[in-house]
């Protein structure tokens, strides 16, 4: 990089002819004054790195330049190009963390197979239509937490989760009656899982059946048809879990619990540009 030759130039200045270690480096005299000249005065872009480092402070440092730039325009009524906001972030070390892939298993011992109804059809036009539900693993100190959720198609907010230290059909059956204490199904709900041995369970089905609910599963070894379930917990690892590394049960619980908190009321989304929660405001 050009800087890197200017600084080097500039330390040896007394002991080597600038023009020289110019011509040597391949770099103009104009340059290398100019940046001689820049030494010491504060870069143009600070003010907007103060910003934007406000913004990382208040997610977390989970935001990617996209939502930073949308952050800017809703807080601070600042309006640049994304490219631009890269670059300072970038610049001056405030880029989120990188995130990491999910690994997928298949579970069996089917009791009760649904069709796929759902069909990788992602898209929902009113609350409470088309929920998605998954449980994943979170690593601790002291072991295993599993974590059941519920996401809804229409905002992508959570409806409700669940963290247990078994993976038992209850923690499932648990998240589906909370989800349905919390919200008010008017009409037709389609709730959609993979084939883990609690979702094909007997349980399972009652449950559905009593609450009129429309079970739909992928299919054997396809998790993307289930892709926005794995989504979620793809977004909380990396920007919480894999960042915290908890060193307890109840650490990772209340990890867990601020991050769903500030996922529904204060994330905001790219294709919205608004948070769930204010996606689902709209809608009431």
């Amino acid at each position: 990089m050009p800087s890197v030759k200017y600084l080097v130039i500039y330390r040896h200045k007394k002991k080597y002819s600038i023009s020289e270690m110019c011509r040597f480096f391949g770099v103009s005299r104009s340059g290398y004054y100019d940046y001689v000249n820049r030494m010491g005065v504060p870069h143009r872009h600070e003010p907007l790195a103060g910003m934007i480092r406000e913004c990382q402070g208040r997610c977390g440092r989970t935001y990617g330049y996209r939502r930073v730039h949308l952050w800017l325009m809703r807080e601070k009524s600042i309006y640049l190009n994304p490219k631009t906001v890269l670059g300072v972030m970038n610049k001056f070390g405030l880029l989120s963390e990188i995130r990491r892939r999910k690994k997928y298993k298949v579970m069996g011992g089917q009791t009760h197979r649904y069709a796929n109804l759902l069909n990788r059809d992602f898209k929902a036009d009113r609350p409470n239509a088309k929920w998605v539900t998954d449980i994943s693993y979170i690593h601790t100190g002291e072991g295993v937490l599993y974590l059941s959720m519920i996401r809804d198609l229409f905002d992508n907010s959570i409806v409700a989760y669940r963290t247990g230290a078994e993976q038992s059909i209850n923690l499932v059956l648990n998240t589906i009656k909370d989800a349905l204490q919390k919200e008010k199904v008017a009409a037709e709900l389609q709730l959609h899982s993979d084939q883990g041995f609690q979702y094909t369970s007997r349980a399972y089905f009652s449950l559905v059946q009593q609450y009129s609910i429309t079970p739909s599963m992928s299919r054997r070894g396809n998790c993307y048809d289930n892709a926005m379930a794995e989504n979620f917990f793809s977004i909380l690892k990396t920007e919480c879990i894999y960042r915290h590394k908890p060193k307890s049960l109840s650490e990772a619980t209340n990890l867990i619990d601020e991050y769903i908190w500030f996922y529904n009321n204060e994330r905001i989304q790219l294709k919205t540009m608004l948070t769930p929660l204010e996606k689902r405001r709209q809608f009431a």
